[in-house]
Parts: structure tokens; sequence; C-alpha cells
């Protein structure tokens, strides 16, 4: 082999090694924050929409739901933000689903504020965001499935709010160690695709 052929090997050898390093340490922090459980004094409790049907949420959904119950009659928030659009052909949006469901737990209204907007959590995030800057909020708590949570928390504040988060440790996503696993691969898949392109996938829930 030639020295030019040796020195472009060992280049390519390098860029391999530090790919394989980055999607690894990735991984390792998405288990990391998949653990923790931040719940400072914030100014609004948010919870990541996924699928309902016809205003139901689903085992995903309502999982969430009731974690962010817990929260407010903790006291973490005075505040429930739900978030979420719709899909085509849907009557209800996701944030009016989590919404009801929460009214119907015994949430005041006035302790509850829908944003039905966003088909993934960068749309929504950005439309949260929006809703923060108009009500002089600055800081959240997000729910959301464990291994979504860094995703979730980065996209918070990139959208400009001060964010920790406190995630579900019930529902189907947190059930077996096989879908534990798919979802971490997942999530370090558009973790990183977010952090070079600034863009979201839309996809299983904690992908979209």
């Amino acid at each position: 082999m030639t020295r030019v052929g040796a020195l472009v090997s060992r280049v390519f050898g390098a860029l391999v090694l530090a790919a394989l390093l980055l999607v690894a340490s990735t991984a390792a922090a998405i288990w990391w924050t998949a653990r923790q459980d931040s719940r400072p004094q914030s100014d609004a409790i948010v919870v990541l929409g996924s699928a309902q049907y016809n205003g139901v949420p689903s085992s995903i959904f309502a999982a969430r739901l009731e974690h962010a119950l817990s929260l407010w009659e903790d006291g973490v928030a005075p505040v429930v933000v739900t978030v979420g659009g719709k899909a085509a052909g849907d009557q209800f949006t996701e944030a009016e689903a989590g919404r009801d469901y929460l009214v119907d737990a015994g949430v005041p209204g006035e302790s509850l504020l829908a944003v039905p907007e966003g088909v993934d959590t960068l749309e929504s995030m950005r439309a949260v965001g929006t809703a923060f800057g108009e009500r002089g909020w600055s800081s959240a708590v997000v729910v959301t499935d464990p291994w979504h949570a860094m995703r979730a928390e980065r996209m918070a504040e990139d959208a400009g709010i001060s964010a920790g988060s406190s995630p579900t440790r019930q529902g189907p996503a947190v059930q077996t160690r096989n879908t534990q696993f798919r979802y971490i691969l997942r999530e370090t898949a558009a973790y990183l695709l977010y952090r070079v392109t600034g863009e979201s996938v839309v996809g299983a829930p904690g992908i979209g």
C-alpha cells in the first residue's frame, strides 16, 4: 500500500471511529436523560401529544397525561399545556383530546392551555414557544416518554424555553427491554438528524 493509500485508510478509519463514538455517546446520553426526573417550579407543565382516537387519548398519550396530572397536583406548575395538531380526517386535535382528558380528571379550565398545532415535536415546541412568549412565560417541565426526553428538551430550549423533563414511567414505551432498545435507537437517529439539519422526523411515537 502506498503512503497516500495508507493515509487515506487511516483517515477513513478515524472518521468511522468518530462516527461510532458519536452515535454511542448520544445513545448513552438519551439513556441517562430518560432516567432523570427534573421537576423544578416552572411556569407550565408541557405534555407532548400522541395519537388520539375521536378525542380519546391513546395509551401512550394517556400515560403522559396521567403523569402531568400528578405533577400539577404536586404543585410543580400552575398550568398544564397540552400540544399537538390533528391528522387529516380527525375531528379532534391531540391538544384538545389531552385538555378534555385533564378536565375530566378534575383540572380546572383556567389551569389548562391547549396549543392545537404541530405534526411533530419540533412544530409543537415552536408553537409552545410562541404561546409562552405571548404570556411572558419562560420555564417548563416537559412530559413525554423517557427515550424522547432529551430531544424534547433540546427542541424546547431552541424554542426559547428553559426546560427540564419529567418522563412518564408508564405506558407501552417502557414495557419491555426490546421496546426500550428500539426506542433508543430511533431517538439516537432522530436526535443526531435534528442537531445536524435542524429538522425533525415524523414517525412512530417518540420520533416525530
